[in-house]
């Protein structure tokens, strides 16, 4: 995992993935100053190492000169071996008030030199000589450069006067197939409800780093902006995937044509709240999904890092959903013996059977139980087959302190597909009623083929915590209240049956998730 430490007053923002030569290339924002674009590396995607900065800001009188935001890097199809880094800047001129596209080019991934711009250096001249100052304009400047990119207000908001007074044009995307070479951005039509306005906005490139302005590619009418947007095409189908501040999650839509309408599924979330700005990223496998997680909710400048990527695919039904990283499996280091589940109140009526199918039936009457494996553990990965025996309820225990009950809780409703990650424990004694701390981290849903049976795996390494039902990646957070302790099952008032359990003892990350914040 990776992030920027707190001590820093640093945290990572807006993230791209490009996959190149085995190497994974990863660059994002540093917020809250935004000043520059961070570049990392790693082979695996779970261990990176911070290499040279790719990008600055612009000097003072530059178009890009009061802050970098979103980017995304692309190979240049106009010159094969080199690279394109499409990303926003903001000036002081606007005070950051109107967003633009800019472009910066690369033979190595690594040195990055920022395109020529039609651009106007508006600073009050000097009226007397700087001995050994550099040649003015502070910046490459070209008349027939089509950047910094502004919305054009044939289709889109484009004066500070419109609208919220504040102009949407970030978080570019290059996506090009045999019929397509197109710029897309987070928009904001120009007519209609103020805060229902955001759209994928569409740019084409018509001559090599040209660029003319096009309709929106979609606008759902519902949403202030629709956020870092990515297009995909998989077998015939065209995806849209966005990021929605409304309620921080990531969403998609789909269609055969992109001329004929965009279509949404019943649910089409594929990260639950907190992950943010997914990036699309292709490699030797397919595509993976980035993306940071934020786990002070509303607060998202603040504590973020970028978990563990999924991996993207598209079921028979047409339906996108994210699966875990293929890539855990080179951190499994032996198994946990499951044959053995004991109560953790011994002092509470509770019964563990064996079953002949070779299944475990937990069964607790009346009130609450847990029944955990002998050995307490850390990072670790569970898989199970739960079958609700009657109405009552079940979920899943670990890291649990078998003192005090402190840890984290996953409440499982196997019948209406409901999935609930909490952390619970408590504060020093003599606290008073603020004794009991009960955190609500994260919820999902998904729909039950068979109710009251699930197919689950659970996947704790380090500070990040994933659940599964199935293939498909329910719940993805990252929390550091607990570390170790006990693992298991709970069962309130009702019987459980927990057949095929295997549980992977993962070795711990490498990186604490602070590590890149200082190399």
């Amino acid at each position: 995992m990776y992030s920027e430490s707190a001590g820093t007053r640093k945290t990572l923002g807006d993230v791209d993935v490009l996959y190149h030569d085995g190497i994974y290339h990863l660059f994002h924002l540093v917020l809250p100053n935004h000043d520059f674009i961070a570049h990392a590396v790693s082979n695996n995607c779970l261990q990176w190492r911070r290499v040279e900065n790719a990008l600055f800001l612009g000097d003072p009188g530059g178009w890009d000169d009061s802050m970098l935001w979103t980017i995304h890097v692309t190979p240049d199809p106009h010159k094969p071996g080199s690279w394109r880094m499409f990303y926003t800047g903001l000036s002081r001129r606007d005070q950051g008030s109107k967003q633009r596209i800019g472009m910066a080019v690369s033979d190595d991934l690594y040195h990055w030199t920022k395109a020529p711009v039609n651009w106007k250096d508006r600073r009050s001249p000097l009226p007397y000589e700087l001995p050994g100052r550099p040649p003015q304009p502070p910046f490459s400047y070209n008349p027939d450069s089509c950047f910094p990119l502004d919305p054009d207000p044939q289709y889109y908001e484009s004066d500070v006067c419109e609208g919220r007074h504040w102009i949407s044009w970030r978080d570019p995307f290059f996506y090009q197939d045999d019929e397509h070479r197109w710029l897309l951005a987070a928009g904001r039509i120009k007519d209609g409800p103020v805060v229902r306005r955001g759209c994928v906005a569409r740019m084409e490139e018509v001559a090599p780093n040209q660029f003319e302005a096009r309709p929106p590619l979609y606008h759902p009418g519902l949403y202030d902006d629709v956020e870092v947007p990515n297009l995909i095409k998989i077998d015939g189908e065209y995806y849209l995937i966005g990021s929605l501040r409304e309620d921080a999650k990531i969403r998609y839509w789909h269609t055969r044509d992109v001329d004929a309408p965009w279509r949404s599924y019943a649910d089409n979330v594929l990260l639950a709240s907190g992950n943010y700005a997914g990036r699309v990223c292709a490699d030797d496998e397919g595509y993976l999904l980035f993306s940071f997680f934020t786990p002070g909710g509303v607060d998202r400048v603040t504590f973020n890092l970028m978990p563990p990527p999924k991996r993207l695919v598209r079921r028979s039904t047409g339906h996108l959903e994210v699966r875990s990283f293929e890539r855990f499996d080179e951190f499994v280091d032996g198994t946990i013996d499951t044959t053995q589940l004991q109560p953790l109140d011994l002092g509470r009526e509770s019964n563990v059977e064996c079953r002949q199918s070779g299944g475990l039936m937990c069964e607790c009457l009346s009130g609450f139980q847990g029944f955990v494996l002998p050995q307490n553990v850390s990072c670790f990965r569970l898989d199970a087959e739960l079958e609700m025996l009657d109405s009552g309820k079940c979920g899943i225990l670990f890291r649990i302190d078998r003192d005090t009950r402190d840890g984290y809780y996953l409440s499982l409703d196997l019948f209406k597909g409901v999935a609930q990650f909490r952390s619970w424990g408590s504060n020093g004694e003599g606290s008073g009623e603020e004794m009991m701390r009960f955190d609500s981290l994260q919820s999902g849903y998904w729909q039950n083929e068979t109710p009251g049976k699930a197919k689950v795996r659970l996947l704790a390494f380090g500070s990040y915590l994933e659940f599964s039902i199935g293939d498909k990646v329910i719940l993805s957070l990252a929390d550091k209240a607990f570390s170790k302790g006990a693992a298991g099952f709970y069962i309130e008032s009702g019987q459980l049956l927990v057949d095929h359990l295997h549980v992977d003892k993962l070795t711990p990350p490498l990186q604490t998730d602070e590590h890149l914040a200082n190399g």
